[in-house]
């Protein structure tokens, strides 16, 4: 059965895309069939992330909308043939949670294994359209308190308002040394603070923000912090139990 995963945050420029771009190439590299849906209307950047700006004319809307069916508008990444992008609309669009579904439901029929939607940052209104197909969800935050406390609050109204059971955290950016010196939150407290389980820690890493400006996968860069990190949180999603570490 496919899993349909939103990738969200409480804040703005806490890794989702970053992560939702990683984690669907490491799925994908591990032989699961993956659709990236970019859900930030208005704002959409996950086709940049995977080099793939050139490839995408169709968005998650032209879909859900009927416009086009899902098999004609997904663009196929160029190098992960089982790695596949629906962009999001320049604009918020007219949408449906039966349309939603449809959308879901095409990709099922299409044999995927997970789809994975890159969530807008906060509570906006197109979140609700989004959160309808999903079946789990992971809150992306940093330790900063700031930061954890928009998770917490995100993660309750997944919870309470679109009935999404499974939500886990992952902790981006982490600095260890920042944290060993007290100067950056702990990865109990921000546990602590958002009640969440945790699924996964990425480290700060240079070469992530190298590889997203120039629309390289991580994983083509070998032994990277976050490249394993990436796997690792793919991993954890196939079902392993493999230990929680940086």
């Amino acid at each position: 059965m496919m899993k349909v995963i939103l990738v969200a945050s409480g804040k703005g420029g806490t890794g989702k895309t970053s992560l939702t771009a990683g984690v669907g190439a490491a799925l994908a590299q591990l032989g699961s069939k993956v659709l990236l849906i970019d859900g930030d209307c208005g704002l959409r950047n996950l086709d940049i992330v995977l080099g793939m700006s050139d490839r995408v004319v169709y968005s998650f809307a032209d879909v859900a909308g009927g416009a086009v069916p899902l098999a004609d508008a997904m663009a196929c990444h160029p190098d992960m043939k089982t790695l596949y992008l629906l962009t999001a609309p320049v604009a918020l669009p007219a949408l449906s949670e039966r349309g939603m579904e449809q959308l879901a439901v095409q990709a099922e029929e299409a044999g995927f294994d997970y789809l994975l939607i890159d969530g807008p940052a906060g509570l906006p209104a197109e979140l609700s359209f989004l959160a309808h197909i999903a079946t789990q969800a992971i809150i992306v935050t940093s330790t900063d308190r700031v930061c954890v406390r928009g998770a917490e609050r995100c993660a309750r109204k997944l919870e309470e308002e679109y009935c999404i059971q499974r939500i886990r955290m992952v902790l981006n950016r982490v600095r260890p040394q920042l944290i060993s010196h007290g100067k950056s939150g702990n990865i109990d407290d921000a546990m602590d603070e958002a009640g969440l389980p945790l699924l996964g820690l990425v480290p700060e890493d240079v070469d992530l923000i190298s590889c997203s400006n120039s629309g390289r996968s991580i994983h083509a860069v070998k032994h990277t912090g976050a490249a394993r990190a990436f796997v690792n949180i793919a991993r954890r999603l196939n079902g392993e139990r493999i230990p929680l570490k940086l």
